[in-house]
């Protein structure tokens, strides 16, 4: 069990938690809380471009975490996965304009694919990516998503299968995020925790609501759920990580929250529940 937080000093949200909100709004929302890091999702910068999106937040002084997402790899044809790979340079040359020092990777999948052939289109598929993050100084982290995703969202559905990736790419320019709604239930998860060790770039936190009425949007606020968050984050933090803890919650009913409730809710149970 990890040691009681007292304080937000590591303490991220993702734009997507607060998803009604526009870029600027999310912004003004954390400063005015006092939440000190952010993450940033790439439909939230679409409006301003990554350059003016940059100066937003490099004038706000909330530090960027990340950048989500890039990856989606896998496809059918060659020219396809030629453009996914294109896309994920982009997701790079985003991630430097707004002063991200990563990129977390949902690595795709495609219906009717065999999830092997999936899996090693992602290696090559980053492997191919890999020198224009490393040129950028930016790194690549791979975010193992909960197997009922398999089919379309993600080959990558557990620890082992994202530590066997990043072995394979050996690059210290790769790692791996962990995100307790989609690990949370493996078995191997502390094993492989420990064996990730210092490749973990980043970790997410919300809850698994019971039941769940929605596989995407029905994530639950940490602490309302029946993920052990605290357990988990003691085995991240034995491995040495020591980073920002992104609150990353999808949730058609906090949607409708009002957004400044909301980030002020998330702050009352970093420190309870995590």
């Amino acid at each position: 069990m990890a040691e009681k937080l007292h304080n937000h000093s590591r303490l991220c949200i993702h734009t997507m938690t607060t998803k009604p909100w526009s870029l600027q709004e999310a912004i003004d929302g954390y400063v005015r809380a006092e939440v000190p890091n952010i993450t940033v999702w790439r439909n939230h910068i679409e409006d301003y471009g990554a350059k003016k999106a940059g100066k937003m937040l490099r004038d706000s002084g909330l530090r960027v975490t990340s950048l989500c997402r890039g990856g989606f790899f896998p496809a059918t044809g060659a020219a396809a996965r030629e453009a996914a790979r294109d896309d994920n340079r982009r997701a790079i040359d985003e991630a430097v304009a707004i002063g991200a020092p990563l990129v977390v990777l949902v690595c795709g999948a495609v219906p009717g694919m065999e999830l092997a052939v999936a899996r090693q289109q992602i290696i090559d598929g980053i492997e191919a990516v890999v020198s224009h993050a490393q040129d950028a100084k930016v790194k690549l982290s791979i975010e193992p998503l909960h197997p009922m995703y398999a089919d379309d969202r993600s080959a990558v559905n557990s620890l082992e299968q994202a530590n066997n990736m990043v072995m394979a790419l050996n690059s210290p320019w790769v790692g791996i995020t962990v995100d307790v709604y989609h690990c949370w239930w493996d078995p191997m998860l502390k094993a492989e925790l420990q064996r990730a060790g210092r490749t973990i770039f980043s970790f997410h936190v919300c809850d698994w609501r019971t039941p769940t009425r929605d596989l995407l949007t029905d994530r639950a606020m940490m602490g309302e759920g029946c993920i052990d968050i605290p357990r988990i984050r003691g085995w991240v933090e034995q491995t040495g990580f020591k980073g920002p803890i992104e609150v990353e919650i999808f949730s058609n009913d906090l949607w409708e929250w009002d957004q400044k409730k909301l980030v002020e809710r998330v702050k009352r149970a970093y420190l309870t529940s995590v």
